[in-house]
């Protein structure tokens, strides 16, 4: 059986924008639908993603769903304004919190797992894309290879490469996957 190349993109801060709420004092997810904002110009490089073989996915811990800040109904809205716009296969999310200690929230590979043994997965062949060191903790885990979208909130995360957006991490496919 053909075992299959993908990306596993996070989705706050690699699909749309993460959010400054003033009670958790960091970046976080949309907990509306009307703070949820796609980032420019990550059309073309899924696409072009998708052109080269790989099958995307979409890994993300969601814990204020389970801290009841996220509004019902939110998580299923964005999840369906993805599927629409772009060509992704499948998207996982966490709801758990860190004190829940589940196999799938990140820094935890569980996610990654799950999907590479449903979708018959070659780890070797296969990224992940994220803006925080728990999403590149959960890859190197793994056994992915790593790539970092640069944002001020995560200059002490190290991932195998380390770029400006979405675009940039293409590049880095397309000349890793050539080789």
């Amino acid at each position: 059986m053909n075992r299959y190349k993908a990306v596993f993109l996070d989705r706050d801060g690699v699909i749309n924008h993460v959010v400054f709420h003033k009670e958790v004092n960091k970046p976080s997810s949309p907990w509306n639908i009307e703070e949820f904002k796609l980032i420019k110009g990550i059309y073309k490089p899924l696409m072009k993603l998708k052109k080269m073989g790989f099958l995307l996915f979409i890994i993300s811990n969601q814990p204020d769903i389970n801290r009841g800040r996220i509004k019902n109904g939110t998580t299923e809205k964005i999840n369906k304004i993805i599927y629409e716009k772009f060509p992704i296969e499948d998207i996982m999310i966490c709801p758990h919190d860190d004190k829940d200690n589940c196999v799938c929230r990140k820094p935890k590979p569980g996610m990654i797992e799950i999907i590479a043994k449903k979708y018959n997965i070659n780890i070797k062949e296969s990224f992940l894309i994220g803006d925080g060191w728990k999403d590149i903790e959960a890859g190197k885990k793994a056994g992915l290879t790593t790539i970092l979208i640069d944002k001020d909130y995560n200059r002490d995360a190290k991932a195998d490469y380390r770029v400006k957006n979405l675009e940039k991490s293409f590049e880095i496919i397309k000349n890793i996957d050539s080789k």
